[in-house]
């Protein structure tokens, strides 16, 4: 355990003490507050979940209480009805005068009270196709039109009950929803027909099921909406998922209400003594905003808990690594023998003793260095005035102008004495002498000066070799030479090496061609091809070899590694030379670089 403390010791003190600062604040702070604080804010989220959860199958499951109590009501008063003699009577009778109708309507009438004594029932209507009983109470006919509804065929060819949305206006064309109970009266002895519509209260049932807290939607069968805490809902298909395939559906997750995501469950009622399956769906569209509205606050609390000291540890780490760095470079600059420190480093703690301590060491420094520096400022006097005294000699050895009216006098004697092809060689060797010397440490010349002396050399070389060497200066023409730049003396070790390694042990006809031109991304291209002897596919890797690494046991090939060194170093590493070789068919060079103009006509 010891070896480990003493290894960390050691792996941690090689980061600086900044690092080290804030290393120790996300490993004692940062880390734990944030490992607790997510665990409490995902254990917040879960809680809070699973609180709104039970709220809403608590909301789920009283709605579903209201819904059963009031339709079992709803079918025991149907029962009732169904099986009155009263109203046997009147649906079976054939009265051929009124008045014993009336009689029997007004025995039915007294016996049933359900309209006042159960709330929850708006209206009831009881359908027969008996022609010979008025239509008034709660008598109707069936008329053409009733025959023709869906609900009325299902109840005429079924005995069971079952319930359905219906759609009424009232006088002012305003529309209601009710939830009916529909189902056959049977008639005794008899062959007419009845059908018994039961119309449950939609103010009843937004009474009792009505909550603040959370939405309701409640759908029957496949149909529609039947109740909704939004009425522009009702008549509509249902918003939420159902799978009409399972006996009992059920869901509780996330939903979306519109736009806006909520909580949601969603159950199935079976309806009592019926086919019929309501689907109840309670949801909440402010419980997941409250959730997050905690979480978010949470989430500020742990953020405020470790930027505030972040801040200060912050703040103090790098007012602290400032003066350990301003000492620490003030240390260096002193290792370097510069000794014009700063002041003072601020603060009146350890650091600053140090570089008090520090200043008087370089203070005592500087007076022993004082009296070394000034026996090394004379010998270093006395060189120097040698070294300008051997350039001035050697100046004088190599005066240009003395080449130059030397060669001269060469080539009129040799043009007086009728030597005509002496006299041009002259000239032409001094010309090119003059551009060497012209050009000797200067960083660029024109393109115009570069050909003219590559022209110039490739005319002596024809004069020594004739026939052996020809030559061509191609140039596109949207190059402008007088005012585009390029390194001087730069193709000349080029040709030269086309000469020398590529027509010399040539036979017949030599042809060295210089091809200038442009591209569309502002580059020069030069082209030196020459149609010697070539190279082999391993002579060509050789060489490539050799223009990119200088081996000094090696003579040739330095020129054209010099070049290619030089491009590279005045353009950047991606331009240079690229060689192109086919044995027995020539060599072709492609010297590539940024095209430069400058900016003299």
């Amino acid at each position: 355990m010891k070896n480990f403390f003493l290894k960390f010791q050691e792996s941690f003190s090689r980061f600086k003490i900044k690092r080290q600062l804030l290393i120790l604040y996300i490993s004692a702070i940062v880390i734990p507050v944030l490992i607790i604080g997510t665990f409490l804010i995902v254990s917040m989220s879960n809680l809070l979940t699973n609180y709104h959860k039970d709220l809403l199958e608590s909301d789920n499951l009283r709605v579903k209480t209201i819904l059963f109590e009031i339709t079992a009501q709803l079918y025991n008063v149907s029962e009732e009805l169904s099986f009155d003699k009263n109203l046997q009577k009147i649906l079976s009778g054939r009265y051929k005068i009124e008045s014993p109708f009336l009689e029997d309507l007004e025995a039915f009438e007294s016996s049933q009270s359900y309209m006042t004594n159960y709330t929850e029932i708006e209206d009831i209507r009881i359908y027969s196709n008996n022609p010979t009983i008025n239509e008034t109470g709660q008598l109707y006919h069936v008329d053409s039109e009733i025959e023709q509804m869906d609900w009325y065929k299902k109840a005429i060819n079924q005995s069971g009950v079952f319930w359905v949305p219906f759609n009424r206006q009232d006088q002012y064309g305003n529309q209601y929803w009710n939830l009916c109970l529909v189902r056959k009266i049977p008639i005794v002895d008899s062959d007419y027909d009845a059908v018994l519509v039961i119309y449950l209260s939609d103010n009843y049932l937004k009474s009792r099921i009505n909550n603040n807290a959370y939405g309701t939607s409640i759908s029957i069968d496949d149909i529609s909406v039947i109740y909704s805490s939004n009425r522009d809902e009702y008549g509509t298909e249902a918003f939420f998922p159902i799978d009409f395939e399972k006996k009992f559906y059920e869901y509780q997750g996330d939903l979306y209400v519109g736009k806006q995501k909520s909580m949601a469950k969603i159950s199935t009622l079976n309806m009592y003594q019926s086919d019929s399956k309501i689907y109840i769906c309670s949801y909440s569209t402010t419980a997941k905003e409250e959730i997050n509205r905690i979480i978010l606050i949470c989430t500020l609390i742990i953020v405020l808990a470790i930027f505030f000291p972040g801040s200060m540890v912050y703040y103090f780490t790098n007012y602290f690594a400032r003066r350990i760095d301003t000492l620490r470079g003030e240390i260096h600059r002193a290792s370097n023998e510069e000794y014009n420190l700063v002041e003072s480093i601020r603060g009146e703690d350890e650091l600053s003793e140090a570089f008090e301590d520090l200043k008087i060491m370089i203070q005592k420094i500087k007076e022993k260095d004082a009296r070394m520096y000034e026996a090394m400022i004379n010998e270093q006097r006395l060189y120097t005035e040698q070294q300008v005294m051997e350039y001035k000699m050697l100046s004088s050895q190599i005066n240009p102008h003395f080449l130059y009216n030397t060669l001269e006098t060469i080539r009129m004697k040799a043009y007086t004495a009728g030597n005509r092809e002496v006299a041009t060689a002259i000239k032409l060797l001094g010309k090119s002498m003059r551009y060497v010397l012209d050009n000797t440490g200067s960083s660029s010349t024109t393109l115009k000066k570069e050909l003219d002396y590559i022209d110039s050399y490739l005319q002596i070389q024809k004069l020594r070799f004739s026939e052996r060497v020809n030559y061509k200066l191609t140039i596109k023409e949207t190059v402008d030479v007088q005012r585009c730049l390029i390194l001087p003396l730069l193709l000349q070790p080029i040709v030269e090496n086309a000469i020398i390694h590529g027509l010399e042990e040539q036979e017949g006809v030599g042809f060295i061609h210089v091809n200038i031109y442009d591209d569309q991304e502002m580059l020069l291209h030069i082209d030196i091809s020459d149609n010697g002897c070539g190279m082999t596919e391993e002579q060509l890797q050789i060489t490539k070899s050799k223009i990119d690494t200088y081996d000094k046991n090696k003579s040739y090939h330095i020129g054209i590694y010099n070049t290619n060194q030089r491009i590279k170093l005045c353009y950047g590493q991606e331009y240079g030379i690229h060689i192109e070789s086919v044995m027995n068919e020539g060599t072709t060079v492609k010297i590539v670089f940024p095209l430069e103009l400058s900016e003299e006509a």
